[in-house]
C-alpha cells in the first residue's frame, strides 16, 4: 500500500460577482462548532452534548488583485459577500457569504498587495 498526501492547492482565488478580483498565495482554514451541555437535577456530569453552528474561519497570505479588478476599482475594505474558491487537483473548496474580520497591509514600493486579510465564512461547500 503505498502512501499519499493530501492534494496541494493549485488555484486560491477569491471571487465577487462572478469575477476573480485576487490571487492568494497561500490559506489556512480553522471550522468550529459550538456545543451545548444538557444537565439533568441529580447528575454528576452531562447527560448529552448538542451540536452547535459551524463557523469558518480562513486567514489568507498574501493577495494579488487581479488586473480586471483593479481597472474596476476595487477596494478591499469595502467588499462583502463574496467567496473563496481553491482549486485542488481532485475537487474546488468554496467558501460563500464571505465577510473580512481583520485586514493587515505592508506597503512596498509598486507592490499592489494585502499581506492577510482573515474571512468570516457562512458556508463550506466541496464539489468534483
Amino acid at each position: 500500500m503505498s502512501l499519499t498526501g493530501f492534494p496541494t492547492s493549485s488555484d486560491i482565488y477569491l471571487e465577487a460577482n462572478g469575477k476573480k478580483i485576487a490571487v492568494v498565495q497561500s490559506y489556512k482554514a480553522v471550522a468550529k462548532r459550538s456545543s451545548k451541555s444538557i444537565e439533568a437535577f441529580g447528575e454528576t456530569e452531562p447527560v448529552a452534548t448538542l451540536r452547535g453552528q459551524k463557523t469558518y474561519i480562513i486567514e489568507l497570505t498574501r493577495l494579488y488583485a487581479t488586473d480586471a479588478a483593479i481597472s474596476d476599482g476595487i477596494d478591499f475594505y469595502s467588499i462583502s459577500d463574496f467567496s473563496l474558491v481553491i482549486a485542488k487537483p481532485d475537487r474546488r473548496i468554496i467558501y460563500t457569504g464571505c465577510q473580512w474580520s481583520e485586514i493587515q497591509e505592508d506597503g512596498k514600493l509598486g507592490e499592489n498587495i494585502i499581506e492577510k486579510i482573515t474571512l468570516i465564512a457562512a458556508k463550506r461547500v466541496e464539489t468534483k
